[in-house]
C-alpha cells in the first residue's frame, strides 16, 4: 500500500538533512551536469548575451560550477544564486569563487531578484522536490523572468532499470526512509498552476543518458549524502550502508570498467525541462 506523504514533512526533512555541517559528502558525491545537457538548455535561450541567470536552490554549488565552466555559457554576466540552507550555503562559498555569483538566501516563491531580471531561472539536483506552493513558485518565476526568457528543471537520476544492482541499492534506501517521499511525477503540480499557464508555453523536456564511474565508495558516499539517509541513526546508518556493500559485491548486472581498480558503469540519465516565459 502507497503511503501517503506531507509537502511540508518534506521541506522538514530537506531543513534538517541539509543543516550546517552535513553537506560536504553531497558535494563529493553527487554527480557532475553532462555537457550535452546544458549545450541543449544554451541553444534553448534565444539572447547571445550578456545573460542573467538565477538558480533556485542552488545548493552546494554543482551545478553553478558546471555551468559557468562550460564553453558555451561564457556569455553569462551575473548567476544570483538563491539558497535556503545556511549549510548549503557555506559550502558553496567555500567551493565556488567566480565573481559573476551572487549567492543569498531564498525560496521557490520569495527569491528576492528583481522584476523581469533574469534570461534564465534554472533549478537542478533534485532540488524541485522541496517545493511546497507551486503557485507561488510559479508567480514567482513569472516575476522575474523577462518576456521570452527560459525557466529549466535539471535532475540527475540512477537509471534503476539499466542494472539490478541499481534498483536494489534504490530499493534498499528507499525501506529505511521514515518519511514517504512526494510521489516522482508530483512536481508536474507546477505546470497545472494559474500562473504558469498564464505565463508559460507548454513545457518540453529532453532526457540524457550516461554511464558515470563508479566505485564501492562512491555509491555508499551517494547513499549518505541523502537527506533522509542523514536523518537516521548511527546504527541504522550502518545498517543501510552494509546491506548496499553487499548488494554491490554480489554486482547484478555490473559492468566492470576496471575491476582491479574497483570501477565500474554507473548508469544514470538526465532529465531536461524547458518552459519559456510568454
Amino acid at each position: 500500500m502507497t503511503r501517503s506523504f506531507d509537502l511540508n514533512v518534506q521541506a522538514a526533512i530537506a531543513q534538517a538533512g541539509f543543516a550546517k555541517g552535513t553537506n560536504e559528502l553531497y558535494n563529493t558525491a553527487r554527480q557532475e551536469y553532462q555537457p550535452q545537457a546544458l549545450s541543449h538548455l544554451r541553444h534553448a535561450i534565444t539572447s547571445s548575451g550578456p545573460l542573467n541567470v538565477v538558480e533556485i536552490g542552488a545548493g552546494t554549488g554543482l551545478f553553478t560550477r558546471s555551468l559557468l565552466a562550460h564553453p558555451e555559457w561564457a556569455a553569462v554576466h551575473a548567476l544570483w544564486a538563491v539558497e535556503p540552507s545556511e549549510g548549503m550555503r557555506e559550502v558553496f562559498a567555500k567551493y565556488t569563487s567566480d565573481p559573476r555569483v551572487v549567492l543569498s538566501e531564498g525560496t521557490f516563491d520569495a527569491t528576492n531578484v528583481e522584476d523581469d531580471w533574469a534570461d534564465l531561472i534554472v533549478i537542478a539536483q533534485q532540488a524541485f522536490h522541496w517545493c511546497v506552493d507551486y503557485e507561488g513558485a510559479a508567480a514567482e518565476f513569472a516575476r522575474v523572468l523577462k518576456p521570452g526568457g527560459v525557466l529549466s528543471l535539471i535532475w540527475n537520476h540512477e537509471e534503476r532499470e539499466a542494472a539490478q544492482w541499481v534498483d536494489q541499492f534504490m530499493e534498499r534506501v528507499e525501506q529505511a526512509e521514515r518519511a514517504p517521499r512526494a510521489p516522482w511525477e508530483h512536481w508536474r503540480t507546477l505546470f497545472t498552476t494559474a500562473p504558469y499557464t498564464k505565463y508559460f508555453n507548454r513545457p518540453e523536456e529532453k532526457i540524457f543518458k550516461y554511464d558515470a564511474t563508479g566505485s564501492l565508495d562512491m555509491v555508499v558516499n551517494r547513499v549518505l549524502s541523502m537527506s533522509r539517509i542523514v536523518l537516521l541513526t548511527d546504527v541504522e546508518k550502518e545498517a543501510v550502508v552494509k546491506d548496499v556493500k553487499s548488494i554491490l559485491q554480489r554486482g547484478e548486472g555490473k559492468v566492470w570498467i576496471d575491476q582491479e581498480k574497483g570501477t565500474f558503469a554507473y548508469p544514470h540519465w538526465t532529465q531536461l525541462v524547458i518552459s519559456k516565459r510568454i
